[in-house]
């Protein structure tokens, strides 16, 4: 029989507060392999806002390419996924300008990303995750002698499942690892949890609705979360309400561990014999796609996908207003 933890809900006084007018930059696109979705992520965020009584510029930016940052506006909505949108570099540049933004700062967002570093944080502040390895291209055959199949070869600072691959054949190991080490240095092997793929996104102080992710492919890689329609998101979930409960917990305490803020996404396997949760990594910036995460799990808690872009906002403009009053947070408002 499946069991759902009851939907989260957002409090009246979260989805009330309205803070209209704004200036506000979007930034999206970016160079990463993960440009095509950030494009569609910063145009949604973009209408939405605009909708809301936002003055929106959406800007497509990159290492090279920053006069959007030189533009006046209240506040800057981070919209970029992968290399220098979620490893820290734009948010180094950002606080370095002084300028207020959304999302998590330079510090948290490179330890999120380097899936081996918030790994290893993750187990000093006692949260459950796969056993994991750094192969390097020179010490294979070494690293491939004591592994049991199947595996998972990633990555170590990538999203979206780009390059990661499932091993189950061991001949296919070695190839597995040099093709993630040619293309990143080093490749990340991570023991593979086989069971049902638990999201829990983070809004603030609160854990949004569980959902589980079924996907008719080998794993939930970049065609499953972009592109396939086929792809299930489900709230009814075939664990106890206990267990679901114990991951929205174990959730608020990875995002706090990294330093993480207003807004993330926690992804989780749980283990199908034992039914142990162990938790893979944290998004700090996730999707804001038609088939992304955090917007399902909002509207399950009753926010519309405005209303998700606005409690956003809220948050973003609450650490600024705390800037300009005590002095205390690492952030500034710009132009307000």
């Amino acid at each position: 029989m499946k069991r759902a933890v009851p939907p989260t809900r957002i409090s009246p006084a979260a989805q009330n507060a309205r803070i209209r007018n704004l200036d506000i930059t979007v930034l999206a696109g970016g160079a990463s392999e993960e440009r095509e979705v950030s494009l569609v992520s910063g145009k949604k965020v973009a209408a939405a806002l605009a909708v809301l009584g936002h003055r929106v510029t959406l800007s497509d930016v990159s290492p090279q390419s920053l006069s959007a940052l030189s533009r006046p506006a209240n506040m800057v909505f981070v919209a970029l996924h992968g290399s220098y949108g979620e490893d820290g570099g734009i948010q180094a540049e950002l606080e370095k300008r002084g300028l207020l933004f959304t999302g998590t700062g330079s510090i948290g967002s490179a330890a999120a990303m380097d899936k081996v570093r918030a790994k290893s944080r993750f187990i000093e502040v006692g949260l459950p995750t796969p056993r994991f390895e750094v192969a390097r291209s020179f010490r294979i055959a070494e690293v491939v002698s004591h592994w049991r199949l199947p595996v998972v070869v990633k990555p170590i600072s990538s999203g979206s499942s780009v390059d990661t691959h499932i091993v189950r054949d061991r001949a296919r190991f070695h190839d597995a690892i040099m093709d993630v080490a040619k293309k990143h240095g080093q490749a990340l092997i991570e023991e593979m949890i086989e069971g049902p793929e638990i999201t829990v996104g983070i809004l603030g102080d609160q854990a949004l609705p569980p959902i589980q992710v079924r996907t008719s492919r080998e794993f939930y890689d970049y065609q499953a979360k972009y592109i396939d329609d086929g792809t299930d998101y489900l709230f009814d979930i075939d664990l106890t309400p206990q267990m679901l409960e114990r991951i929205q917990v174990m959730s608020l305490r990875a995002s706090a561990s990294l330093g993480c803020r207003d807004f993330c996404r926690v992804d989780w396997m749980v283990d199908a014999v034992t039914h142990e949760p162990f938790l893979l990594e944290v998004n700090t910036i996730p999707g804001f796609t038609n088939h992304s995460l955090l917007p399902k799990a909002a509207a399950r808690a009753g926010l519309s996908f405005a209303d998700l872009c606005q409690n956003i906002v809220e948050l973003t403009m609450a650490r600024g207003r705390c800037k300009s009053q005590c002095g205390v947070c690492s952030v500034e408002m710009n132009g307000t």
